[in-house]
């Protein structure tokens, strides 16, 4: 089972006079990732580098960000997939020291950082959700938010015009369920629609 992380944890370790700034936090995808990325370039102007790996399903990657290749984004990527991780950033920014530490410290200092900020974060299932529209009569309102609610799922937008339109989000592994109850519930009137 795939994990994510419950919120962002940060490290700092000192290697030969250089500064490294580790952080991992949870991120929907590639889009959110890039936006801490820039945002820490920013906090930090005087950096180095700000070196990143992200494990997103297929949006992950990995990023250099001026050291050698392959010394710090994609060993940093290899800790997160040790740690069967997803939806995860690992960002380490690094404050030159002035002395050279060569591939195999950048290595160790880049993966450190990321290992040291993942032994205090909280580890959590990954869920994945699915959304759903359906439009029922106005009389079967009250079952579908009751329904939607006796399964832990998350009621979204409810437009009501010749029929009553209700969005809901649930996990994946109780969605079938609640669609099979929805069904018997309406007695085959319930109309599925493409999630908006």
């Amino acid at each position: 089972m795939a994990l994510t992380l419950a919120t962002a944890v940060h490290s700092e370790l000192v290697v030969k006079k250089s500064r490294f700034i580790g952080c991992v936090q949870p991120v929907a995808g590639r889009a959110e990732a890039l936006v801490v990325v820039d945002a820490l370039r920013v906090q930090h102007p005087g950096a180095a580098h700000v070196c990143w790996a992200l494990l997103a399903g297929g949006q992950s990657a990995a990023n250099d960000d001026g050291e050698p290749g392959g010394t710090a984004g994609r060993p940093m990527l290899e800790v997160l997939r040790h740690q069967q991780l997803e939806g995860v950033l690992a960002t380490v920014v690094r404050y030159f020291g002035g002395i050279k530490l060569g591939a195999g410290g950048l290595v160790r200092a880049y993966t450190d950082a990321v290992a040291q900020a993942l032994l205090h974060a909280e580890k959590k299932p990954l869920r994945r959700t699915l959304t759903f529209r359906c439009a029922v009569a106005y009389a079967l309102e009250g079952m579908v938010r009751r329904e939607v609610q006796a399964a832990g799922a998350v009621l979204g937008p409810v437009l009501h015009g010749d029929a009553v339109e209700v969005s809901f989000s649930v996990d994946e592994d109780a969605a079938a369920a609640l669609r099979a109850r929805l069904e018997d519930a309406s007695q085959g009137s319930l109309r599925w629609l493409d999630a908006a």
